[in-house]
C-alpha cells in the first residue's frame, strides 16, 4: 500500500473537492481524505510506504477525449516548413530542400505547415508550387490540416484531371472554370488516389503503424499525465493490432477508447461490421471500441463548414455538409439499435443544427418503437453555434467535445474569409453549454508530431483559461494582449480540470473507474510541479508532471 500525505489533492468531486491524503493498493484508491483517521479500517499504516509530498498538488489522471495516435505516428517523416506568411520564403525553402535532397533520395516531398491565411479563399495553385519543385510529386499541408497544396507532377501521378469525380461533398479538388484541378485540395481528397502515385514512383512513405512507431506518442501521454484517451478514429487494422500487442506486452499505460470512421448511411453497416471484428479481436481491460465516427462538415478556415449564413464573398455558398437531417437520423437510429455511440466532427452552425435535429428525431423513433435510447451522441468542435441551439445538447443528452488549445489564436482570423467579423467573434464559446447543464469534455485533437507538444493538458488549460495562445498569438494591436474575444468565453480552472477528467470519463463511460480521486477508483493520478490555482494564468502551461501513476504504478518520474 502507498500513502501520499501532506499534499494538495484535487479530487474533481462535487463533494470534498480537496484533500491532503490519498492511499492506494493493488492499483485502486482505498482512501482519500484529510489525514489517516485512527478508525479507518482500510489503512494499515504499519504495512505501507508513506510519501510526504510537501504540499505538492495531486490531480486525477487526465483523459484526452479526442486525439489521433495513428496520424501522429504516420507524420514522423513529414518535413517542417519555416513559419512565415511570406509565400516567397516558403517556396525558397522548398526549392532549397528539394535541391539538397534529390528525388532518388526522397521521391515524394511532404511539407507541413503553411499558414492557411497565406492565401485567400481562392487558394494556391499548382503552377506556383511548380516554381519550387516540378521533378517529383510535392504536397504542402496547411496549418489547419484540412487543406493541401499540390504541384502539377503530383496531380499527374495521382491521375486526377477534369474528368475525375470528387470523392465526396467535403473531399474535393478545387477547380478552374474548365474543371481542371488548380492544385488546392480539401479534406485529403488526394489520398483516395495515392495508390496510383505510389505505384508510379515505386515508393511508399514510412507510415506503417507498429508498436515501435506508436511508442513515442504513448510515451508523450505518459509523461504529460494522460492516463486515458479516445482515438479520433482508427487509421488502419495494423494500428489497433499494434496497440493490442503493446497492451499484451504490458507496455500500454493508458486506457484506450477507439472509433471506426464511416462516410454515409450506405457504408455504415459495413463499418459496424469492422467495429465488431475489432471488438472481438482486440478488446481488453484497457482497450474498448464502441463508437462510430463521422465527419459531418469541414472547417471554418477552409470555407467548407456547414453555415447557416452565406459566405461573405459568395452569397450562394453556405459551405458543405456530408448528409442532411434525414440520413443522419437513420445513422443515429442504427447506432442506437447496435448499442453504439456516435462521435461527429462538426464545425459550422448549420452542421450543429442538423446534428441536434437528427438526435431529436432518432430519439422519437426509438421511443415510438419502444427501444431504449443508449447511443451517446458526441459533437466534437462545435466552433460556431446559433444562440437558439445552445440549450439543445443538455435537453438531448449530447456531449460537447472541445479542443482547448484552439481557444486562442491558433487558427487566426482565417474564418473571416467566409464569415463576418461579428460571427467570427461568436466562435469558440462553451459557457452557454455549461450553464445549461450539458456535458462538456476536453481534448487536444492533435494529428501530427508537429503539434504534439500542444497535447500537454496544462498548455490546453492555459489557452482556454486565458484565450491567449503563446505560440500563435493574435495581433496585439487589434486584440489587446492577443486575447481572442470575448473575455466572457474564458473557462475557469475548475471547469477545465473537471472537463479533462470526470467529464471526459463520462464521455467514454469510464466514470465508475476513473475521472475523480475517490475510494474504489483506479489509482490513475499525477503530481505537479506547481499548483495551477496558485500560478499566474499565463504560467499554467509551464507546469510539469513530476510523477505520473497508472493503476498504482509509477510510469513517469518518481515518488
Amino acid at each position: 500500500m502507498i500513502i501520499l500525505n501532506n499534499a494538495k489533492i484535487y479530487t474533481a468531486r462535487k463533494e470534498n473537492l480537496w484533500a491532503d491524503t490519498l492511499a492506494y493498493d493493488d492499483g485502486k484508491i482505498v482512501y482519500v481524505g484529510n489525514g489517516i483517521g485512527k478508525d479507518n479500517n482500510s489503512i494499515n499504516a504499519n504495512n505501507c510506504s508513506v510519501f510526504d509530498l510537501r504540499g505538492k498538488t495531486v490531480l486525477p489522471g487526465f483523459i484526452d477525449s479526442h486525439i489521433h495516435p495513428g496520424a501522429v505516428a504516420r507524420s514522423s517523416w513529414h518535413i517542417k516548413l519555416p513559419w512565415t506568411e511570406n509565400v516567397d520564403e516558403v517556396l525558397g525553402f522548398i526549392k532549397t530542400y528539394a535541391k539538397a535532397h534529390p528525388k532518388e533520395e526522397i521521391p515524394f516531398l511532404y511539407f507541413e505547415y503553411y499558414p492557411t491565411s497565406m492565401f485567400d479563399e481562392k487558394g494556391p495553385t499548382k503552377e506556383l508550387l511548380d516554381t519550387a519543385v516540378s521533378d517529383r510529386p510535392c504536397l504542402c499541408q496547411d496549418f489547419g490540416e484540412h487543406l493541401c497544396w499540390l504541384n502539377s507532377k503530383m496531380l499527374e501521378l495521382l491521375q486526377v484531371d477534369a474528368n475525375t469525380p470528387d470523392p465526396s461533398a467535403l473531399e474535393v479538388f478545387v477547380r478552374d472554370r474548365e474543371g481542371n484541378p488548380t492544385g488546392w485540395v480539401k479534406e485529403m481528397a488526394w489520398a483516395h488516389f495515392a495508390e496510383n502515385m505510389f505505384r508510379s514512383i515505386d515508393w511508399r512513405p514510412p507510415e506503417t503503424l507498429t508498436a515501435k512507431s506508436l511508442t513515442p506518442f504513448f510515451d508523450f501521454l505518459g509523461s504529460h499525465g494522460i492516463t486515458a484517451m479516445c482515438d479520433g478514429f482508427i487509421e488502419a487494422d495494423e494500428q489497433i493490432q499494434s496497440i493490442y500487442e503493446m497492451d499484451r506486452a504490458g507496455e500500454l499505460n493508458v486506457y484506450y477508447d477507439g472509433m471506426v470512421r464511416f462516410w454515409s448511411y450506405e457504408d455504415l453497416p459495413e463499418k459496424i461490421s469492422k467495429l465488431r471484428r475489432y471488438q472481438k479481436l482486440y478488446s481488453t481491460k484497457h482497450i474498448k471500441i464502441n463508437t462510430m465516427k463521422l465527419f459531418l462538415d469541414g472547417t471554418n478556415e477552409s470555407g467548407n463548414s456547414a453555415s447557416l449564413h452565406p459566405h461573405v464573398n459568395d452569397p450562394d455558398n453556405y459551405g458543405e455538409i456530408m448528409m442532411e437531417t434525414e440520413e443522419l437520423t437513420k445513422c443515429f437510429v442504427l447506432c442506437n439499435e447496435e448499442k453504439l455511440d456516435l462521435h461527429i466532427h462538426m464545425v459550422g452552425d448549420r452542421a450543429f443544427r442538423v446534428g441536434c435535429d437528427a438526435v431529436a428525431a432518432a430519439q422519437k423513433i426509438a421511443a415510438a418503437n419502444g427501444t431504449p435510447w443508449v447511443c451517446q451522441p458526441v459533437f466534437a468542435h462545435c466552433e460556431i453555434v446559433d444562440p437558439e441551439d445552445m440549450p439543445r445538447p443538455a435537453e438531448l443528452g449530447i456531449t460537447i467535445n472541445w479542443s482547448c488549445h484552439w481557444s486562442g489564436g491558433y487558427f487566426g482570423e482565417e474564418a473571416m474569409n467566409y464569415y463576418t467579423e461579428e460571427k467570427w467573434r461568436r466562435m469558440y464559446q462553451f459557457t452557454p453549454f455549461l450553464d445549461s447543464g450539458a456535458l462538456v469534455a476536453f481534448s487536444s485533437d492533435v494529428v501530427t508530431f508537429y503539434e504534439l507538444n500542444r497535447a500537454d493538458p496544462m498548455f490546453g488549460i492555459q489557452v482556454a483559461n486565458t484565450r491567449i495562445d503563446p505560440q500563435v498569438p493574435l495581433n496585439p494591436a487589434k486584440y489587446p494582449n492577443s486575447m481572442r474575444p470575448p473575455e466572457s468565453a474564458k473557462l475557469s480552472l475548475d471547469v477545465l480540470l473537471k472537463g479533462y477528467t470526470l467529464s471526459s470519463a463520462r464521455q467514454s463511460h469510464w466514470e465508475t473507474i476513473m475521472g475523480t480521486l475517490e475510494e474504489g477508483k483506479l489509482a490513475n493520478l499525477c503530481v505537479l510541479s506547481n499548483n495551477p490555482f496558485e500560478v499566474r494564468p499565463g504560467e499554467i502551461g509551464k507546469i510539469s508532471f513530476e510523477t505520473v501513476i497508472f493503476e498504482g504504478e509509477v510510469i513517469h518520474g518518481k515518488l
